[in-house]
């Protein structure tokens, strides 16, 4: 998770509760980005460019709304595939589409690039719990 997220969720920007509307995305970065936890919001800066891939990624759906086991609050969401697309990326960023400043959520480092020759490139996030749910909070 980003730190500004950390920030946003107590100031009330991010509501990952049902029927808010708000809506998150998942952008592929090539590996001249600069992402990590002082990335503030999506830029199209070092954006994956290729076939079947648009700018700004995909629309993310929750797969597990905000839920608990023991002391760690969590969600996560569905896994969310490009299809027949032909693209490198080395990261990802999860970001709230606003339509204005795009605040990010967490950056996704892949630890080398990965890539999709007219073929499935697909994130699969991890299984929705307390261990492993792509946003925890303990």
């Amino acid at each position: 998770m980003v730190t500004s997220f950390k920030v946003g969720i107590l100031d009330g920007t991010f509501d990952f509760s049902s029927g808010t509307g708000q809506v998150f995305k998942i952008a592929l970065f090539t590996s001249a980005a600069t992402l990590d936890a002082t990335t503030t919001a999506y830029s199209t800066t070092d954006e994956v460019v290729g076939t079947n891939y648009v700018a700004g990624g995909n629309t993310l759906t929750i797969s597990a709304n905000p839920a608990s086991t023991g002391t760690t609050a969590f969600l996560d969401f569905a896994d969310t595939t490009w299809s027949n697309a032909t693209i490198t990326a080395r990261g990802a960023l999860v970001y709230l589409a606003n339509g204005g400043t795009n605040p990010a959520v967490a950056v996704l480092d892949f630890g080398a690039d990965k890539t999709s020759t007219a073929g499935d490139f697909t994130i699969v996030f991890p299984a929705a719990d307390a261990s492993n749910a792509i946003i925890r909070i303990a």
